[in-house]
C-alpha cells in the first residue's frame, strides 16, 4: 500500500543490465496452504564488465526470509540488508552458490500474483512481477536461467504436482506426502516460471512434430470438467501444426501442459511448457459454451502456444519491450484465427476490438506508445495499445515488406535472438536486414502515442486522391511527426461497380497524393475505397455521402470496407436519433436514410455468400461503441437514440429479418466450426433486431427450446436488454437451469448487469450479495461490475451520479484484495472527459475521492493519477 509519498516511476532511459548471471536455479517447494516453504539454490556469476563492489540485489515481497548462505556458509547479518522490497547481499565474490530459504502464504494471497490457492489448488502467476512473491530473486525479464524444480505436496489433496519443462522423477514420501521433479532445459526469466499442485483430472493426447518427435499433450482440470477439454486439445494441435507451416516454428519439449484455474487475473499465461489458463478459456461443451466461447478458446490457446517462440525462446529485455512479445503474438493468433475461420470476419472483429478499446485509450489521459517510456507498475501496461495496436504495427510491417520477406525477417529474428532477451530495435532491425528496407521512420509507431487522423479528398479535375495526416498531442508528447502509413486503395464506377484502379501507397509526409491516371477527365466521380482491409490503425475522414456509403456497401470487393461503411451509417443514424447532428450535411433525413439503409441490409443478407459477414453488417454498434466519438456526450440520450433506431430498423426490414432467421435455423448436430457458426451468427443477429423491435416471443421460445448454448445465450442476451415481460421469466429459468455451473452463471451475471430501466442499479447492487457472485473471483467481478460500467451506459451514467458512486465503492473494495483487478476496472473511466460537463464533474469527484485515500495500492494510484492529469 502506498504512503503519503507518491510512488516514483521507472524509466526506460535508466535501464542497466543486471550485473550478475544466474546460470541455474534449483527450487525445492514444500506446499502448505498457510505456510509454503521454499529453498532456492542459485549458481551466481558476476559479469565481466560488472563492478567488483556491485551488490547482488534480489526482489522479494510478502515473503519471510529464513536463512541465507553463500557456498554453504551462513551470511552474517551485517553482510546483507532486508527491506519489504529487496534482499541486498554485499559480496565481492565473482562466482558462488547462493542458498536462500523463505516462506510464503498462498491462502492469504488474494492478489492472485505469485503462489496462491484457487478452489484448494496451488497455482502461480508470475508475469509480470509475481515470482518475487514466491522467493528472493532478480525478478526481471533479462535474467535467464535454467530451472530445476522439486515440488512436494500432500498426496490426497495435491496428487498432481507440475512445473515447467520435462518430468525427471516422482515418488511417495512419509507422512502422506509425495514429490515430483521437473527440469526446463531452456533458459528463461522468472516470469515464465509456473507451479501447480492439486487434485486434477487429466485429458491426454499426442502431437507428431514435423521432425518426427512425439510430444505428449495434457490438459488438467477439475474432475467434473473432464469432458469439456476436447476442443482445447484440438485447438492446441492445430496451433502447433499452423506454427510449423506458417512460421517454421517447432515445439521443443517432450510435453506441453495446460491447467485450468478458476481464479485468474488474465486470460492465460504462457509459462514454458506449462500454460496456466483462466478456466473460462479451456472448458467448453455445446451445452455450456457459445460459438464465441469456442472462437475465444481457439484464439487464446493459439496465442499462448505461439508465445513458445515469440516470448519464451525470444523474450523481452525489459518490460518496456512488452509489445515485442505481445504485439507480435497477437498478430500471429489473429492470422491463425483468420485461417481457421472467415478471414474477412476475423479482420472485422480484430478492428472492432481495436476501435472499442485502443482508440479510446489513445484519445484520453491513458494514452501511451506501444513501447512506453515510464511506468509505476508494469501491471497497468497490459493494455490494448500494447496488444492490439502492437499487432497492427506488426501487420503494417508485413504489408510493407510483403509476405515472403516478412517470413524471412521473422526467421532471421528468431535465429538471431533465440535464447536471448531482445528489444523492439532487434525486431525491426531483423525486418530491415531481411528486406533491405529502411524502417527508421516506421519506428515512430513504437515510440509515439495517439491515433493519426487521415483526411482524404478527391480532386475531380486531376483525379488525384489528396491525403493529409495529423496526430493530436498526447500526455508527454505535444509534438507529433509524420509516420509511415500504408494506404490500400481502390476506385470503382458507382453505376456498374467495376473496379477502375487499385494499389498500395505509403504515406511518409504530412501530405500525400495518389494519382488515378486512368480516371482523369471522367464524367462521373469514382467511388474511392481507402484503407482497405484496415491497412493502418488510423482514423479515416473521407467526404462520402450516405449514398456513396450505401453504394460501397454493395459494390466494394473489400469485405472490411463494406462493413466499415455500414458501421458508419449505423453510427450516424444512432447519433441522429439521439438528437445529435451527423456529419453528413444538413439534409440528413433520418427516417428516409434508415429506410434506405434497411433496404441495403436486407439486400446484403439475402445475397450473402458468407453469412458470418452478413451477421456483422446486421450488428449495430453497442452503446459502449457509440460512446467513443464526440464530446459533451449524454449517454442516456445515446442509449435512447440507439433503442429508437433499432426499433425502426426492425420494423422496416421485419420480413427480411424473419426470413434470415428461418433460413439459417440449423438442423444438424451442433459443431463449433465456421461452417455452422456463420449461419447461427446471422440467425441470431436477426433475432436480436427482431427482439429490439418489441417482439420478444421468438427470443423467449428460442431460449426455452435451444439445443445449444449459442442459441440459448443469444436469445437471453436479446431479452436481457429488453423491458418486455418475457425477460424476467427467461432469466430466472436460465439461472435455475445452470446455477451449478460457475462459468455459465457468469453469462447470467453479465446479462443482469445490462438491466434496462430505472431500477438497474438496484438490481446490480443486490446481485453483489447473490450466491452467484464472488468478489474474490475476477471472472465474476468482470461479468457484473465491468459489464455494468462499460455496456449499461444509461444506468451507469445516470444523471444523478449514483452509478459512479457505486463504481467508486466497488473499486476501493476490490483494491484491498486484488490491486491489479481494481486498476484495470478503473480504466473504464478513461473517456470521462468526453461526457457532458455535469457528468464530468461527478466522475472527477469520484476519482479524486479514490486518489485521496491513504490505503491505495500502487496499481490503483497510478491509474487514477493518470486519469486525473490534464
Amino acid at each position: 500500500m502506498r504512503t503519503d509519498v507518491a510512488p516514483q516511476p521507472i524509466r526506460r532511459a535508466d535501464y542497466q543490465p543486471f550485473p550478475f548471471a544466474i546460470e541455474t536455479v534449483s527450487l525445492e517447494v514444500s506446499l502448505d496452504p498457510a505456510r509454503t516453504h521454499i529453498s532456492s539454490t542459485l549458481k551466481v556469476k558476476r559479469k565481466g564488465d560488472a563492478e567488483k563492489t556491485a551488490p547482488l540485489i534480489l526482489n522479494g515481497e510478502a515473503i519471510e526470509l529464513r536463512s541465507v548462505k553463500i557456498n554453504g556458509e551462513p551470511v552474517p547479518s551485517d553482510a546483507y540488508e532486508l527491506d519489504d522490497k529487496h534482499l541486498t547481499i554485499n559480496t565481492d565474490l565473482s562466482d558462488f552458490t547462493l542458498a536462500i530459504e523463505n516462506t510464503c502464504g498462498p491462502e492469504a494471497n488474494t492478489a492472485l500474483s505469485g503462489l496462491y490457492l484457487s478452489n484448494g489448488m496451488f497455482c502461480t502467476q508470475c508475469e509480470a512481477e509475481g515470482f518475487r512473491r514466491i522467493t528472493f530473486y532478480p525478478d526481471r525479464p533479462d535474467v535467464l536461467s535454467v530451472f530445476t524444480v522439486r515440488v512436494e505436496g500432500d498426496l490426497e489433496t495435491s496428487p498432481v504436482l507440475l512445473s515447467n519443462g520435462n518430468s525427471l522423477e516422482a515418488g511417495e514420501l512419509e507422512g502422506g506426502r509425495h514429490f515430483a521433479v521437473w527440469n526446463d532445459p531452456h533458459p528463461k526469466p522468472a516470469y515464465l516460471f509456473a507451479l501447480v499442485g492439486g487434485d486434477l483430472a487429466c485429458v491426454e493426447d499426442t502431437f507428431a512434430t514435423r521432425s518426427g518427435r512425439e510430444v505428449t499433450l495434457r490438459v488438467f482440470v477439475q474432475h467434473q470438467n473432464k469432458d469439456k477439454c476436447g476442443y482445447t486439445l484440438d485447438a492446441l494441435k492445430r496451433s502447433m501444426r499452423w506454427d510449423e507451416e506458417v512460421f517454421g516454428r517447432e515445439y521443443d519439449l517432450d510435453i506441453f501442459m495446460i491447467v485450468a484455474v478458476d481464479h485468474f487475473n488474465f486470460g492465460a499465461m504462457e509459462n514454458k511448457g506449462l500454460n496456466v489458463f483462466n478456466s473460462a478459456y479451456v472448458l467448453a461443451s455445446p451445452e455450456t459454451a457459445t460459438d464465441k466461447d469456442y472462437e475465444t478458446i481457439e484464439a487464446i490457446v493459439a496465442h499462448e502456444y505461439f508465445h513458445n517462440w515469440s516470448g519464451n525462446r525470444v523474450t523481452c529485455r525489459d518490460w518496456f519491450q512488452l509489445c515485442l512479445k505481445e504485439g507480435f503474438t497477437v498478430f500471429r493468433d489473429q492470422e491463425f484465427s483468420a485461417d481457421m475461420r472467415s478471414r474477412a470476419v476475423q479482420r472485422i472483429k480484430d478492428v472492432r476490438r481495436l476501435w472499442s478499446m485502443q482508440f479510446p485509450e489513445d484519445a484520453g489521459p491513458l494514452a501511451h506508445p506501444p513501447r512506453p517510456d515510464e511506468y509505476i507498475t508494469i501491471d497497468n501496461f497490459y493494455t490494448a495499445t500494447v496488444y492490439e495496436k502492437g499487432a497492427e504495427v506488426v501487420r503494417m510491417l508485413k504489408t510493407l515488406l510483403g509476405p515472403e520477406k516478412f517470413r524471412a525477417a521473422s526467421d532471421l529474428y528468431f535465429e538471431r535472438h533465440d535464447g536471448e532477451a531482445a528489444t523492439v530495435e532487434d525486431f525491426v532491425t531483423a525486418m530491415e536486414d531481411a528486406s533491405g528496407q529502411d524502417l527508421s521512420q516506421f519506428r515512430r509507431w513504437y515510440s509515439d502515442a495517439g491515433t493519426p487522423v487521415i483526411r482524404a479528398e478527391i480532386d475531380d479535375a486531376t483525379a488525384i486522391i489528396k491525403l493529409t495526416q495529423e496526430t493530436q498531442p498526447t500526455p508527454g508528447q505535444p509534438e507529433k511527426q509524420a509516420r509511415a502509413i500504408p494506404v490500400a486503395y481502390a476506385a470503382f464506377d458507382a453505376d456498374s461497380g467495376d473496379k477502375l484502379d487499385e494499389g498500395l501507397a505509403v504515406m511518409t509526409g504530412a501530405t500525400h497524393e495518389i494519382p488515378l491516371p486512368g480516371l482523369r477527365g471522367a464524367e462521373k466521380k469514382p467511388l474511392v475505397s481507402l484503407m482497405r482491409g484496415f491497412s493502418a490503425p488510423v482514423r479515416l475522414e473521407q467526404n462520402l455521402t450516405i449514398d456513396d456509403r450505401l453504394a460501397l456497401m454493395r459494390i466494394d470487393d473489400d469485405p472490411f470496407n463494406r462493413w466499415a461503411n455500414a458501421n458508419r451509417i449505423w453510427r450516424a443514424l444512432c447519433a441522429a436519433h439521439a438528437g445529435a447532428r451527423p456529419d453528413f450535411g444538413s439534409a440528413f433525413d433520418k427516417d428516409q436514410i434508415s429506410a434506405a439503409f434497411a433496404d441495403a441490409l436486407a439486400d446484403a443478407i439475402n445475397s450473402a455468400a458468407d453469412p458470418a459477414l452478413a451477421s456483422e453488417l446486421l450488428s449495430p454498434p453497442s452503446g459502449a461503441e457509440l460512446m467513443q466519438e464526440g464530446n459533451s456526450l449524454d449517454p442516456v440520450a445515446i442509449a435512447n437514440g440507439r433503442k429508437t433506431l433499432l426499433a425502426a430498423i426492425s420494423t422496416q426490414m421485419s420480413e427480411a429479418l424473419v426470413d434470415a432467421y428461418e433460413k439459417n435455423k440449423e438442423h444438424s448436430p451442433y459443431r463449433p466450426d465456421a461452417d455452422q457458426a456463420g449461419p447461427r451468427a446471422l440467425k441470431n443477429a436477426a433475432l436480436y433486431l427482431i427482439t429490439a423491435g418489441g417482439d420478444a416471443q421468438m427470443a423467449a421460445l428460442q431460449a426455452q427450446n435451444a439445443s445449444n448454448m449459442t442459441d440459448e445465450a443469444a436469445a437471453l442476451a436479446a431479452l436481457a436488454q429488453s423491458d418486455t415481460p418475457e425477460r424476467e421469466a427467461a432469466l430466472d429459468r436460465f439461472y435455475e437451469k445452470w446455477k451449478s455451473d460457475p462459468l455459465v452463471v457468469n453469462k447470467w451475471l453479465a446479462w443482469r448487469a445490462m438491466a434496462p430501466g430505472q431500477n438497474a442499479l438496484d438490481e446490480i447492487t443486490a446481485l453483489q450479495t447473490h450466491p452467484a457472485f464472488d468478489p474474490g473471483n475476477p471472472n465474476k467481478v468482470r461479468a457484473l461490475i465491468a459489464v455494468f460500467a462499460r455496456e449499461n451506459i444509461a444506468a451507469f451514467h445516470a444523471a444523478d451520479g449514483a452509478g459512479y458512486d457505486f463504481f467508486k465503492a466497488a473499486i476501493v473494495d476490490i483494491d484491498k484484495r486484488n490491486p491489479q483487478l481494481a486498476a484495470r476496472l478503473v480504466g473504464l473511466l478513461e473517456s470521462w472527459r468526453s461526457l457532458e460537463p455535469q457528468r464530468q464533474t461527478k466522475v472527477q469527484s469520484a476519482l479524486n475521492e479514490i486518489k485521496q485515500r491513504k490505503d491505495l495500492s500502487k496499481n490503483l494510484f497510478e491509474m487514477v493519477d493518470r486519469l486525473l492529469k490534464p
